[in-house]
């Protein structure tokens, strides 16, 4: 539950897997498709998987950029963030479920203090509070 909100995104989608997806400011406009793994048409279209990779993934490397202001780290230009989204059937029981990975570089950062930012960040960001404990998230620091 959030206190009140900052931002809220809006989207319109039609079709489920094998559509499209636009948000109500005309910033993104996507074709979805479903991987040919998946039963699909393996068409040009992106998937919610890439949609929800991408989004972890950003919103993580902003979370760490957060934790490393407070400490007075800079957090390089050259940073990036890996995120592998695995869509599967649950372990425990019927329906399907995600798991994440994340691997984290942060060149020019001592590894225990990445790993510390890395952990810090994995706290505060958004994404990893509403997985946290749904989902398994793997971090990495490379």
């Amino acid at each position: 539950m959030i206190k009140s909100a900052i931002y809220t995104a809006r989207t319109h989608t039609t079709g489920g897997r094998t559509g499209t997806s636009a948000t109500d400011d005309g910033r993104l406009s996507v074709t979805l498709d479903t991987p040919r793994a998946m039963g699909g048409n393996d068409g040009p279209g992106t998937n919610p998987e890439q949609l929800f990779a991408a989004g972890y993934s950003a919103c993580f490397l902003g979370a760490l950029k957060a934790v490393a202001r407070g400490e007075q780290v800079q957090i390089p230009d050259e940073a990036t963030i890996d995120a592998a989204v695995s869509f599967g059937e649950k372990a425990d029981g019927p329906g399907f479920s995600l798991a994440v990975a994340l691997d984290v570089t942060l060149p020019g950062i001592d590894h225990a203090q990445a790993v510390s930012l890395v952990e810090k960040a994995h706290r505060i960001c958004p994404y990893s509070n509403a997985t946290r404990g749904n989902i398994e998230v793997t971090l990495t620091v490379l």
